[in-house]
């Protein structure tokens, strides 16, 4: 496995273009969007491009942005869906009770007894706070809250976190039946 600070880290994705003179439409995942571009050159999932941004303003829910060498619409659709990443030793370290959504995924997911509940496989933030997504043994998934109250523990040097799931979220959905 790769060393920590080089593990790179998706921070945004060329969304569209932005116009005939080249800008895009970036969609941002860092908590200020704006700041996708203090981070330095970002790089294409391979490592192979590097892309200079220098963000120009926003519209439609997304950044409008300019990137270096990218001088009109053609070259800019080219780049659509492009995904743009930094090495992991770029980002400021985080505060105590704070996470990148990276570090949380592969975490082993433990109930409050110590037995094993599965292993967090993503996380979500469809808007309203994020979710972990975890794989149960049996082949299942469920979505769990990542507050304090479902997650009372993140242990990330130990590889694992603590769920405290509400009553009912881990019952096995009753299959439906068709009336006749």
């Amino acid at each position: 496995m790769a060393d920590k600070d080089d593990q790179r880290i998706c921070l945004g994705a060329v969304a569209g273009v932005h116009g005939v003179k080249g800008l895009v439409r970036l969609k941002s995942f860092t908590a200020d969007p704006k700041d996708i571009a203090s981070y330095g050159p970002l790089e294409d999932e391979r490592g192979a491009r590097r892309f200079e941004i220098a963000v120009t303003g926003a519209a439609r829910g997304a950044l409008i942005a300019r990137i270096q060498g990218i001088e009109d619409r053609n070259a800019a659709e080219r780049l659509k869906g492009e995904k743009l990443y930094v090495k992991r030793s770029c980002l400021p370290p985080t505060n105590p009770e704070e996470f990148y959504q990276h570090d949380l995924v592969g975490l082993e997911a433990r109930l409050e007894d110590g037995s094993m509940l599965g292993r967090v496989e993503a996380v979500f933030d469809f808007g309203g706070g994020a979710n972990l997504e975890i794989a149960l043994a049996e082949g299942r998934s469920v979505m769990v809250p990542f507050t304090r109250r479902t997650v009372p523990k993140v242990d990330l040097s130990g590889g694992l976190l603590t769920v405290a799931p509400p009553e009912g979220l881990l019952e096995q959905p009753k299959p439906k039946t068709r009336r006749a």
